[in-house]
């Protein structure tokens, strides 16, 4: 059995807005002065979304930091209620590696971006932490970086007891990125919808070795805390119909850039804010308006906002992106105005995780006595997927917003 108090010898400070000190070890702290890391602090957390919250500049770099830190007290509270039985020091310090790390892949809007062809951010950390020098770091801090890899991706071949039991912990109901996210992204939009009480979450954890964490019955409502305000940050902040429309125009030139081969996926995934810009405006194509003008905060105006309906052929059709174009194309002929004019953005399926066992109850949160039932979260979901219909604000006039409304409605009635 180990001792918690024993393992690290965290010297390094950071100071933070939100968590005030966090601590790590010099190895560790080493590891976050590499290009791969510091290409973060030029990734903002939340992407086009300071054009609507001015505040919202944070980065990457400063929410794996929160990560990380979150992630070192959790750590501690589930090992003082005895997960040292079956954690190793070696497996602790790969999985504050994992949490420090686990955005390293991240490139600018990559959320964003899921629909193209691009790899997926978790895989690109997964390398990133296996590549040098970041993997002869992270072991001089007494990680396995094979083990920092698995944790973070967790299609990773390596799935013994103890990788798992961390994978549980990085991602799940009440996992640190999470509690990092909401807690951060509230503070810098200057919205109170995401503010959590995480010294009170940390004390209703226990841990589990099958499981990773279950919730003392009396800790309840810290997951409906959660789970409403995640819900109010995507509707007030992450789809925010502005930000929705920003992030597609952007989306439309990469899928052009990438369809003409002008670019090619590689080249984005070692991107910032500042040199996908400057990748775009080096390429001749026409589509590059729609970055252009977000660049010059000259966002799209809205014609047109639909409830996704989950029975309507129409409405699931648009969900694919060579549909969604054609659709786009219609629109654009109609409007007589060029097609990257133009554009439809349909918010993703998302889930709110829901699984956590709850301890004294023996049974899952959603079962448990709460009004957060699976019904109630999926209504969460259908309420916020809005689809929206865009047009350049520079071909907005009054008689193609009146004919693009009307033929909106035959097609996606």
């Amino acid at each position: 059995m180990i001792v918690f108090s024993e393992l690290f010898k965290l010297t390094e400070a950071v100071r933070d807005p939100i968590w005030h000190h966090i601590y790590l070890t010099e190895p560790l702290m080493n590891a976050t002065k590499t290009q791969a890391f510091r290409r973060l602090w030029n990734i903002q957390q939340l992407g086009p979304t300071s054009l609507i919250y001015p505040g919202a500049t944070h980065t990457r770099a400063s929410h794996s930091f929160g990560v990380y830190h979150v992630a070192l007290r959790l750590l501690n509270a589930l090992c003082e209620k005895g997960a040292t039985q079956w954690v190793t020091k070696q497996g602790c310090s790969s999985f504050l590696a994992a949490a420090l790390f686990h955005d390293i892949g991240h490139f600018p809007y990559t959320h964003s971006l899921k629909e193209l062809p691009l790899k997926d951010h978790e895989d690109l950390s997964s390398s990133l932490i296996l590549s040098e020098p970041l993997k002869t770091l992270i072991s001089k801090t007494g990680a396995d970086p094979e083990q920092t890899a698995a944790i973070v991706k967790h299609s990773n071949s390596i799935c013994d007891d103890e990788t798992i039991f961390f994978r549980m912990l990085l991602s799940g109901v009440l996992d640190p990125d999470k509690l990092d996210y909401l807690n951060r992204d509230a503070y810098y939009c200057g919205v109170p919808y995401g503010i959590q009480d995480t010294d009170y979450i940390l004390s209703r954890l226990e841990p589990n070795k099958k499981m990773g964490i279950c919730l003392d019955f009396t800790g309840i409502i810290s997951v409906e805390h959660v789970l409403f305000s995640k819900y109010m940050m995507y509707r007030a902040v992450y789809w925010h119909k502005n930000v929705r429309i920003a992030t597609a125009m952007m989306k439309k030139t990469i899928f052009a850039a990438l369809q003409k081969n002008l670019i090619c996926p590689e080249e984005l995934y070692s991107l910032d804010d500042s040199s996908i810009f400057s990748l775009i405006s080096s390429k001749n194509f026409a589509e590059k308006s729609c970055s252009e003008q977000l660049k010059n905060h000259n966002l799209f105006r809205i014609i047109a906002e639909i409830p996704f309906d989950e029975t309507n052929e129409n409405h699931l059709a648009l969900e694919n992106l060579e549909k969604r174009t054609n659709a786009e194309m219609k629109l654009a002929e109609y409007a007589e105005t060029e097609l990257y004019n133009i554009l439809i953005d349909i918010p993703e399926r998302i889930s709110f995780e829901s699984d956590l066992w709850i301890s004294g109850k023996n049974c899952v949160f959603s079962s448990s006595s709460t009004v957060f039932t699976q019904s109630t979260i999926k209504s969460f979901t259908q309420n916020l997927r809005i689809i929206r219909v865009g047009l350049n604000r520079n071909e907005a006039t009054e008689l193609r917003i009146k004919k693009l409304k009307a033929e909106c409605e035959k097609l996606l009635q």
